[in-house]
């Protein structure tokens, strides 16, 4: 399936090949972190599959939980995460599901880290919902 998306200020734009069944929701410490809310939710691309259209990313390297170096990117401007690799951007790119014009049909199939997972996440059906914010 190819998607496109960018950030919130538009600086960057991107496009991408990908499979819609591997998108993931990953609830450990550092996604809550890093995405100010109880999880994030990403899809993979190849190298090959992704394309950065305009804009020039920032990058930040954080260590994991098993010592596994993660390139975070994110748009310099406006602060959007973009995605997650591997260091030096060889292999897999993470994408952000919320940064594509396609997320609507990108729905996961595989929560990661669920012992992290914050309790409430699974009773949202119940929590009074508005349309929109006065």
């Amino acid at each position: 399936m190819k998607i496109d998306g960018g950030c919130h200020c538009g600086h960057i734009r991107y496009e991408a090949e990908i499979d819609p069944l591997t998108v993931t929701v990953c609830h450990c410490t550092d996604c809550q972190t890093l995405s100010g809310s109880a999880f994030r939710t990403a899809v993979p691309a190849t190298t090959e599959n992704f394309r950065l259209l305009s804009g020039q990313l920032k990058a930040y390297t954080k260590t994991a939980e098993s010592g596994n170096r993660r390139l975070q990117t994110f748009c310099p401007e406006c602060g959007t995460p973009i995605y997650s690799a591997g260091p030096g951007h060889t292999g897999v790119f993470y994408i952000r599901v919320g940064t594509s014009r396609q997320r609507s049909q990108l729905r996961p199939q595989l929560q990661i880290w669920s012992r992290s997972a914050q309790s409430w996440v699974t009773e949202l059906a119940g929590v009074k919902r508005l349309q929109k914010q006065d």
